[in-house]
């Protein structure tokens, strides 16, 4: 009988634990993580998407800011042309999230900045990287690079 107690009051505190991490915003947490095809930037655009002159190599730049919350991106689809470059931040408004673009090797984390130079056309999701609940599995968007 002791047993079955023990137990289940270890599930029920990693439950709680586990649902939690949404709840949180963990505004210490924005170190970069390098990738292959993504580099931090300094600055943070203001709105999201915008774009702006062309960069060397003859592609544009778009400024695209995701705010997450629990549980959407306000931009779920990002549109650009093959050597355009997109910076994408990402803001948690509410809750803790990050942004995965497995097929371009680009991930998010809060406050961060990150150069993606889309070299080939194709439609490629991106969604949230962190397990944050319920509605998790519905955080999704697409850029699509035409």
């Amino acid at each position: 009988m002791k047993k079955t107690g023990l137990y289940f009051g270890v599930v029920a505190l990693a439950a709680v634990l586990t649902l939690s991490a949404c709840g949180n915003n963990n505004n210490g947490n924005n170190s970069a993580s390098p990738s292959a095809s993504a580099s931090p930037s300094a600055s943070a655009p203001a709105s999201s998407p915008s774009a702006s002159a062309p960069a060397a190599g003859g592609g544009a730049v778009q400024d695209v800011t995701i705010n997450a919350s629990n549980w959407k991106f306000d931009v779920t689809e990002i549109k650009a042309k093959v050597g355009d470059t997109i910076k994408l931040t990402l803001k948690n408004t509410d809750g803790v999230h990050g942004i995965a673009v497995e097929d371009l090797g680009v991930k998010v984390k809060n406050g961060e900045t990150v150069e993606i130079k889309l070299d080939k056309a194709g439609t490629f999701e991106y969604h949230c990287s962190i397990q944050c609940g319920q509605g998790h599995d519905n955080m999704t968007g697409l850029i699509v690079v035409e």
